[in-house]
């Protein structure tokens, strides 16, 4: 019988940056289970890239550790951020949210970013974080058409994220939504590259310029 999972959730009022601190945790051997913890405040968050990432009491500031074994059997490592992304995006479109989620790992409505993920592995854990703007947003960005609860929406997205869906599924969905990102650019070893003639891979890496590209980030 295939093992289930389960993901305890942790708040804390106020934190540097909830990334920051699970990967310091886990190197350190305090955390050695699978574990999500989101601030109510956080001053000093980590983008893509280890872009400062500034945001507001009211967002979303979340990260969770998962176990690899613990993960979907068929879930390639170089897209964890297109898999988790686009369970936020499937429970927030539930919702009646227009939101989209952009290759490989920004969250848009519109034409605006309202957030995005962020992952990484270390040890044997898979550590993803999420920022996600429910209330505020800088200029450039903008906020969640939808009004949800902070508290509800990390437990309901916690509950999807337990349900191991399969990678196959998710990508089935995503090959229609990935064509939304061919009109933007992502970086690409620094360099903003528009992705209108990407080839999208069943890994859900794409070939650019010639080039194999993955992201694990």
């Amino acid at each position: 019988m295939e093992k289930g999972l389960k993901v305890e959730i942790i708040c804390i009022d106020e934190l540097d940056s909830t990334h920051t601190f699970m990967c310091k945790k886990i190197r350190e051997g305090e955390i050695n289970k699978n574990i999500a913890i989101y601030a109510l405040k956080q001053s000093n968050g980590v983008g893509s890239r280890d872009n400062e990432w500034q945001s507001k009491e009211g967002n979303l500031h979340l990260n969770f550790c998962i176990k690899q074994d613990d993960l979907s059997p068929d879930l390639p490592l170089c897209s964890i951020s297109i898999y988790f992304g686009f369970i936020m995006k499937e429970l927030l479109s539930s919702k009646g949210s227009k939101a989209w989620l952009k290759w490989p790992n920004d969250l848009y409505i519109g034409d605006k970013k309202i957030g995005g993920l962020i992952s990484s592995k270390i040890q044997d854990f898979i550590i993803v974080g999420i920022g996600l703007n429910l209330k505020y947003s800088p200029l450039y960005a903008t906020v969640l058409d939808i009004n949800i609860d902070l508290k509800d929406l990390i437990c309901e997205y916690i509950k999807e994220v337990e349900k191991k869906i399969l990678w196959k599924q998710i990508f089935r969905k995503y090959i229609v939504e990935f064509e939304k990102s061919r009109s933007y650019k992502a970086n690409i070893d620094g360099r903003e590259v528009s992705l209108k003639d990407a080839l999208l891979y069943e890994d859900g890496s794409i070939l650019l310029e010639n080039r194999r590209v993955y992201n694990l980030r």
